[in-house]
């Protein structure tokens, strides 16, 4: 059942983030070689100008033994990996860089300085996780959100994810997305709370007038098939045609790409977008190739 599809990166978001060319973006913890690879082909790329935070020594080896010229980039070296979370939001709050790069640290670590107030990295929104799937290089994208940072938003915070989720979708090309809002069920029910919920969330984009076509509850099938929207009789313009699927939790969003990346060979460009600064925090486990995409997806999130 698992697929041995080669994952690729797709030419939407390289191409959207070309148009930017040469970003500068500091590469949290850098040393080791995934991370060291992926930033690799997005300097091939032409997307970033990259600033290695780390051990200098592991640094220039781990460069070498792929190959990588870095001679021309800064090294700023902090061996004490908890450390160079810190020198990395030091460096956005200056404006020395407009992209972090998650390298060998954990996300927790990281992200936890990011969201620090002295830092001034937060935007008018709440920060948010999103996902940008593909499976070929022409592929048109499906967006799941948020799968990897807020665990159990309510529907305030859902209204944050959602405001950040058109506005990357515009940067992508998609001035008008279908948002659908992800239940276990089409029908409004007492006794699952998401579907309630997201009946809240349709009506609410509908009040503040959103660059968006939003529509919930659905259930995943409804979301991604017409037929199965025809045959159950759901007749509106985001059924079984949606662009964006906004998830109850993080489980079920995590759990969405998760299977498409292991069942499928999709490619997960993932990106914390809603702050001054976009954060890529792939998975230690994800390919370089994932790793590209979701240096591109920063790029294309930036304003």
């Amino acid at each position: 059942m698992i697929s041995d599809k080669h994952i690729v990166c797709p030419n939407n978001l390289l191409d959207a983030a070309s148009k930017k060319k040469g970003v500068s973006a500091a590469i949290v913890n850098a040393g080791k070689p995934l991370p060291m690879l992926s930033v690799m082909d997005a300097v091939k790329e032409n997307l970033i100008k990259p600033i290695f935070i780390g051990d200098k020594q592991e640094i220039q080896k781990c460069a070498e033994e792929i190959k990588f010229d870095i001679s021309q980039y800064e090294i700023i070296h902090e061996p004490i990996e908890n450390n160079t979370a810190i020198v990395a939001a030091k460096l956005a709050k200056a404006g020395k860089i407009k992209i972090i790069v998650k390298g060998h640290i954990h996300t927790d670590i990281l992200m936890k300085e990011v969201l620090k107030r002295e830092y001034q990295l937060l935007g008018k929104t709440r920060l948010s996780h999103i996902w940008h799937m593909t499976l070929d290089k022409e592929d048109k994208p499906l967006i799941i959100t948020d799968g990897a940072l807020n665990v159990l938003p309510n529907v305030k915070t859902k209204m944050h994810i959602l405001k950040n989720v058109i506005g990357f979708s515009k940067r992508i090309g998609n001035n008008r997305p279908k948002v659908a809002v992800l239940s276990a069920t089409e029908e409004v029910l007492d006794s699952i709370q998401s579907s309630m919920e997201a009946k809240e969330i349709t009506e609410l984009s509908m009040k503040e007038k959103l660059d968006a076509d939003v529509f919930g509850p659905l259930a995943f099938d409804n979301c991604i098939s017409k037929k199965s929207a025809n045959i159950k009789g759901i007749k509106n313009i985001v059924a079984g045609d949606a662009d964006v699927l906004l998830v109850p939790s993080v489980e079920t969003g995590n759990a969405l790409v998760k299977m498409m990346i292991y069942f499928m060979g999709a490619c997960a460009a993932g990106v914390v977008v809603g702050g001054k600064v976009p954060v890529v925090i792939t998975s230690r486990s994800d390919e370089a190739v994932a790793r590209l995409a979701s240096i591109a997806a920063a790029v294309v999130a930036l304003d």
